[in-house]
Formats: structure tokens, sequence, C-alpha cells
């Protein structure tokens, strides 16, 4: 299993709790009887896995957040960019961009962020 591969329920759940947290786990497993139809048994099952990549933490019954999900986002695409293009982003820019053009927009903030890393550098 891959720490930043979810599946579809598993999102599903993962964003309930980014929503709700922190939450007391008694509460977590309430909204998931609602919102999925899961027994208390099924949360906490899905909470453990969740728990064990280490994106949450369950204390004392209270779910918090341990990566948030922008967090999780960038280590998903960190991930992706490390297995298909070998780590290298511009080989991902380039294929990402024979497929879909970058509007003016685009390549504005590309720049921007690319000023801003080389300004960190020299500090």
């Amino acid at each position: 299993m891959e720490q930043y591969k979810l599946g579809e329920m598993e999102q599903k759940f993962a964003n309930l709790i980014w929503k709700h947290a922190p939450i007391r786990s008694g509460e977590l497993a309430a909204l998931c009887e609602h919102a999925f139809g899961w027994k208390r048994t099924t949360t906490y099952t899905m909470l453990k896995r969740l728990c064990e990549r280490h994106i949450f933490v369950n204390e004392k019954g209270i779910v918090s957040v341990q990566m948030t999900k922008e967090e999780f986002q960038g280590a998903q695409g960190e991930q992706f960019v490390n297995e298909t293009f070998h780590g290298s982003l511009p080989l991902f820019l380039a294929a990402f961009t024979k497929r879909k053009k970058l509007s003016s927009k685009d390549i504005r903030e590309l720049k921007q962020l690319i000023h801003e890393y080389e300004e960190d550098a020299h500090d």
C-alpha cells in the first residue's frame, strides 16, 4: 500500500476528517454512519489505516490532523512525479503542457513561484 494513494472511500473519509477535525472518534463514527452507511467498526478500521500512514492521529478518542489536506496533496504530487518522471519536475511539465496549453495566468504564476524559490535559495 502506497502512503499517498487513497482509494475512493479512503479519500471521502479523509475529506470528512479534514472538514471536521479535531473530532471525537464517536462523533466521527456517527458522521460516517450518516454519510456512508458505515458501522462503527468500519470507521475505526479505516481510521486505523489512515493513522498508520501518518495522515491523522487518534489520541484519547480525539481524531486530529497530522498532515493537512494541502500537505497530503503536495506529497501525492511529489510521489507521482518521482514514480512517473524519475523525480523530474521539468519532464512532468513538458509532458503536461504537450496535452494542455498553459494560460498566460498559469505562466505568470509559475514564473512567480520560480522567482520566489530563486530568492529563497540566495538567502
